[in-house]
């Protein structure tokens, strides 16, 4: 929950106070914002619940079996509720509710919340994928895996920012959704299938990368 609020506080926040998508600078400060909020929170909270703040990582670690379905579940609904209080911070911070950055959106594809559907679920399952592989207990990143994976979020909102916003975290697009209302919400169910769509796709392939390299060195 801590963890969530701190990544909606901060992105959205950086969003919001550099007017994201008005220049190549806001989207470049934008990106880090939610990178570098992963990896303040990877450090932080790692060592205590494993830091998902997303319910798409949720969903890839319970398919690959690293969570039970009911801590998945608990998961999932205290990230929903950090990110709620993280945009209500932020809407106390800015001075009025709905400000400018704060959500994801599909207007910027060409095909509406189909299009958004598409990039959601190919940045998520590259996220989730990097996840996936550089917190594997045997072939992972170690201690290196919180810059890992914040890094790769950088990488994924400076590709995502232009198209739809970037979410590929259904909590991240729950709340400010709902503060904002309106277009977002209706364009809502676009940011909360295709991540989890990605994130389902990613344990898949990295289950089948993982039993390669396991049978590459068998053999």
């Amino acid at each position: 929950m801590l963890g969530t609020m701190v990544l909606v506080l901060m992105g959205c926040g950086t969003a919001v106070s550099l007017n994201c998508g008005i220049d190549a600078a806001s989207v470049v400060g934008t990106a880090f914002a939610f990178g570098l909020a992963v990896v303040a929170m990877a450090y932080t909270i790692g060592g205590i619940s494993g830091c998902h703040i997303n319910p798409a990582i949720t969903l890839g670690c319970w398919i690959s079996r690293r969570i039970s379905g009911k801590d998945a579940i608990l998961y999932m609904v205290f990230q929903v509720i950090g990110a709620f209080i993280g945009s209500a911070l932020l809407a106390l911070m800015v001075g009025q509710v709905g400000a400018e950055g704060t959500t994801t959106g599909a207007n910027a594809c060409a095909n509406g919340a189909v299009a958004a559907l598409i990039v959601e679920i190919i940045l998520t399952f590259v996220f989730v994928f990097v996840v996936l592989g550089t917190t594997d207990e045997k072939k992972g990143a170690g201690n290196f895996a919180g810059l890992a994976i914040g890094l790769s979020l950088v990488l994924i909102h400076l590709v995502g920012i232009h198209y739809t916003g970037t979410s590929v975290n259904p909590a991240r697009s729950i709340a400010p959704a709902v503060f904002e209302g309106g277009a977002a919400l209706s364009q809502l169910w676009a940011f909360i299938v295709g991540p989890f769509v990605g994130a389902a796709l990613a344990a898949g392939a990295w289950k089948l990368v993982s039993c390669c390299k396991c049978c590459k060195k068998e053999a």
